[in-house]
């Protein structure tokens, strides 16, 4: 078989179901090779970096691989974006990219990016983007490197694997002769049983001394399908349960143990519990930026730091743990609380404040809708086993802030990498990897009218996702940021199209609503149709999100914060 043909065929056999790419010579002989598969979807998207976003989605909840592939050149440069996200978000993903003739390398062709002569270099490129970036020289070889690169992909903490494919190779009477099934194998990260005693026992003592125990958990656990082991451990040991605004939903927020969310627009109840704490142990999370205040210095003093995750560089970044667990947070978990059970009695009741954020008042301001109840009713509205995604933006804020989330369901902002319209077009290849599940997109219209276009893809190949566009005409975060670090703003505001409109013009259906009555009227039409939607809600300028830059409040994040002006002025 041809080269295309043995790729696809090694990817069906470890059950890839979806592949998302652009159309490029370079690419041809892989499309018509999808074409021919009866069990891979093939997903010509729009733009390559909307493809690649696809494939992020496709593998953000699921045990598989996400596929993307583009031609030579161009075309294999606008994935960067989605591997990126990738990598920093720990997607298993696997990019297939065209190559130009290796027997032309350094004369300038066209799509040639070899490093040579001036060419760009796409090689080094795609190693810097990536866990592994292979270029397939041999056609004898490419039943091994295949092989290679998806182990990779799934290898301790998950992420994006590239192979160039030279045009070489798809030459005419050019075949793979060796073909063989790829093998998928790859071990899991299990504890080692002597620490997960020495921290059962730390854990046992603080008990047995009524030390104040919390359960900081973040998307790894999410990932591994840690909630069910991640409730027993709360409920057995009376721990209270913080997240990350990823972790929301590992267990129902309504749950009594559930404090919220700790970040720096999060509940001041899971601040509140956080700061009161002896103990913090941190499950699937990666203590980045949002959840740590900036890299607060003090953020662990007086705190003993317990640490379970997938990847040992997580242990040496900005905190290092007291006790570290290197362990897929599910099998971490399980095998923590069967130690502790040998360990420890009965334990009593512990008395948490939860939240209150869906209780407290929110003050009409001059305008269209408010954005934290567009979000509140999002939360009310999104059916069982629903996924709600995050753009970057103000209203990530709004929605990891007031939407409450029952087990089953599933929230996602843009993680570390943080691209703007990642989730709008990431919804496409999440919502093709689980058509049971209602997919709902949060975004600002500035994220959507950087790639909204893939539209036009979500309604050729029937994939019905919603977008809620929280439209107030400007860059929200850019304008706060630029007021609070520079006394003015510039360059932030902008004209919209009537998203509705395009909606319709593109075969989708679309709605423009100006009251929450509207929007909840609309919501559920899109719900109830099952076809992609788009949702232009006009919401009101002058809501701020809530934010702190302390985990100690709002009142004293100011008091530093003028504190450190007036020190900086002296």
């Amino acid at each position: 078989m041809r080269v295309y043909e043995a790729i696809v065929k090694g990817l069906e056999g470890i059950g890839v179901q979806a592949a998302f790419g652009g159309a490029g010579e370079n690419a041809a002989g892989l499309m018509l090779a999808l074409k021919n598969s009866e069990q891979i979807r093939p997903v010509i998207a729009r733009h390559e970096q909307g493809a690649s976003f696809m494939a992020c989605g496709y593998a953000m909840y699921t045990n598989q691989l996400g596929f993307c592939f583009a031609t030579a050149g161009p075309g294999a440069f606008n994935l960067f974006s989605g591997l990126a996200v990738a990598m920093s978000d720990s997607y298993p993903v696997l990019a297939v990219t065209g190559y130009s003739r290796m027997k032309w390398e350094g004369y300038g062709s066209l799509n040639e990016t070899s490093g040579v002569n001036g060419t760009p270099d796409s090689r080094k490129m795609f190693a810097a983007t990536t866990k592994k970036s292979i270029r397939l020289t041999d056609i004898a070889d490419t039943c091994d490197v295949l092989e290679d690169a998806v182990n990779t992909a799934f290898s301790g903490r998950p992420g994006p694997v590239h192979i160039h494919v030279p045009e070489d190779l798809t030459e005419r009477g050019v075949k793979v002769e060796n073909f063989r099934p790829i093998r998928l194998d790859v071990a899991p990260v299990l504890p080692d049983p002597a620490r997960v005693e020495e921290i059962a026992s730390v854990l046992a003592d603080a008990l047995a001394r009524r030390k104040r125990i919390v359960a900081l958990v973040g998307f790894g656990a999410v990932r591994s399908g840690a909630g069910p082991e991640i409730k027993h451990l709360i409920e057995r040991f009376q721990i209270p349960l913080l997240t990350t605004l990823d972790g929301k939903g590992i267990v129902s927020e309504g749950h009594p143990l559930a404090v919220g969310v700790f970040a720096d627009s999060g509940h001041s109840s899971a601040w509140k519990a956080f700061r009161e704490a002896d103990v913090v142990l941190c499950i699937g999370n990666a203590l980045n930026q949002h959840a740590t205040f900036n890299y607060r210095e003090d953020l662990f003093d007086n705190k003993l730091l317990i640490h379970v995750n997938i990847s040992e560089t997580e242990f040496h970044k900005a905190y290092r743990p007291d006790h570290a667990l290197l362990s897929d947070a599910r099998r971490g978990v399980k095998a923590l609380t069967d130690a502790l059970e040998k360990k420890v009695g009965s334990v009593p009741a512990v008395k948490v404040h939860g939240q209150d954020y869906e209780a407290r008042h929110i003050v009409h301001l001059p305008g269209k809708i408010h954005p934290g109840e567009l979000a509140q009713a999002i939360g009310r509205m999104l059916p069982p086993k629903g996924v709600l995604l995050a753009d970057a933006g103000a209203h990530l804020a709004w929605l990891g802030y007031y939407v409450e989330l029952e087990e089953g369901q599933n929230f996602r902002k843009a993680g570390s990498f943080g691209p703007m319209a990642g989730h709008v077009n990431g919804a496409i290849g999440l919502k093709a990897a689980h058509p049971d599940r209602t997919v709902v997109v949060g975004c600002g219209d500035g994220c959507y009218s950087l790639s909204g276009f893939e539209l036009m893809t979500a309604v050729e190949h029937e994939i019905p996702v919603i977008w809620v566009i929280f439209n107030d005409g400007e860059f929200k975060l850019i304008k706060l940021f630029q007021i609070v670090t520079y006394g003015e703003s510039g360059l932030v505001e902008f004209k919209n199209p009537d998203f509705a409109s395009y909606a319709r013009a593109c075969g989708a259906d679309g709605y423009r609503v100006e009251t929450l009555d509207e929007f909840e009227d609309a919501f559920r039409a899109a719900l109830e149709s099952g076809r992609p939607t788009i949702i232009d809600a006009r919401i009101t300028r002058w809501a701020v999100p809530h934010y702190s830059p302390s985990p100690d409040g709002l009142i004293d994040a100011l008091v530093e914060t003028v504190e450190e002006r007036f020190q900086d002025e002296n």
